[in-house]
């Protein structure tokens, strides 16, 4: 394969780390809404936001907003909390919303011997967790932090009230075939400079990596491709550590979960884009079947891998929704 073939292919799949009709995205509550008429969170007020855990594993960035029962949001690579803003904006007054940085991304520093596989970045989060107080939270999880979400429940699962996932990695499907390709430049050493590329070069960031991602690419800002990109790059170290974790994503960090899934007592929300191309749209069966206390699926036509990103108010209005069944 020639490289820029081998390059295309590889950066419309960089982001993946890991039973309902289509409904339309028409539908939120007034109250979401009223919630999102305030000024959306921009790169600025993020970073001004941001804090650190100093925790054995490093210092862990992440942004908090809101008071009451906590929720936890994870996200997707290369992706950071900030994929969250819009979501943190408008569930914020419902909940106490964490949204970190995983380890190997975003800004959290962590050494370089750290691991930042799957089970790791699970300890790093009870012990976040444990620092801020919080005993108990709503997990929301995207892409490969929807795998290490699935690894929390089984680990934690009296810390976990509700999860409401989107298009993410399942057992059988972990990691996709997709993006392979990723793995194998990450273990060459190459993901990171062709990935340094995007901040020089943002149409080509929107026209391969938002292509695949997003179901309307001209909407992945200048300061967001910035946001996301330029600490994955900043050092030997960050790039290594970039490398790193996508490196750790193969062998399949979820196998033999099957059965503890299926004795899991947490509710379970699943919410798929319907046009991803990375994802299959029977991972979204699957997790159907797996959880017991499963609230159904929901299909958003058109959105692909990161539609969160996208449209908050779907995940707003669906996690407030799960967040009132009872336990």
């Amino acid at each position: 394969m020639k490289r820029r073939q081998f390059m295309e292919l590889a950066v419309v799949t960089l982001a993946a780390g890991a039973a309902g009709a289509c409904v339309p995205l028409a539908g939120t509550r007034l109250g979401i809404a009223a919630a999102s008429r305030s000024r959306p969170t921009d790169a600025v007020a993020f970073r001004a936001a941001r804090r650190f855990a100093d925790l054995p594993f490093g210092k862990i960035a992440y942004v908090e907003r809101g008071t009451g029962d906590a929720a936890l949001f994870l996200h997707g690579a290369p992706l950071n909390g900030f994929q969250w803003r819009g979501a943190l904006d408008r569930l914020s007054p419902y909940r106490r919303c964490v949204a970190p940085d995983f380890m190997g991304l975003g800004y959290s520093q962590v050494p370089e011997p750290q691991s930042l596989a799957a089970d790791a970045q699970v300890a790093m989060l009870a012990a976040l967790l444990d620092s801020l107080a919080i005993d108990k939270v709503d997990i929301v999880a995207s892409d490969s932090g929807g795998a290490v979400a699935q690894l929390f429940v089984i680990r934690y699962p009296q810390r976990v009230r509700t999860m409401l996932l989107t298009n993410c990695d399942v057992e059988p499907d972990s990691p996709p075939p997709t993006i392979m390709p990723i793995i194998e430049m990450a273990r060459a050493g190459t993901l990171a400079d062709d990935t340094a590329r995007w901040i020089s070069d943002k149409d080509l960031a929107r026209s391969t990596f938002g292509a695949a991602v997003f179901r309307d690419p001209s909407g992945f800002a200048d300061e967001t491709i910035e946001y996301y990109i330029a600490p994955l790059v900043s050092s030997p170290l960050r790039r290594a550590q970039y490398h790193a974790y996508h490196s750790a994503l193969e062998p399949n960090p979820l196998a033999g979960i099957e059965a503890s899934l299926k004795r899991s007592t947490v509710p379970v929300r699943i919410v798929w884009g319907a046009s991803d191309d990375i994802f299959l749209q029977s991972d979204a069966e699957y997790l159907d079947r797996m959880f017991p206390r499963s609230q159904g699926i929901r299909r958003i036509p058109g959105a692909k891998l990161f539609f969160p990103e996208e449209f908050p108010d779907v995940i707003a209005e669906e996690a407030q929704r799960l967040w009132r069944v009872p336990a």
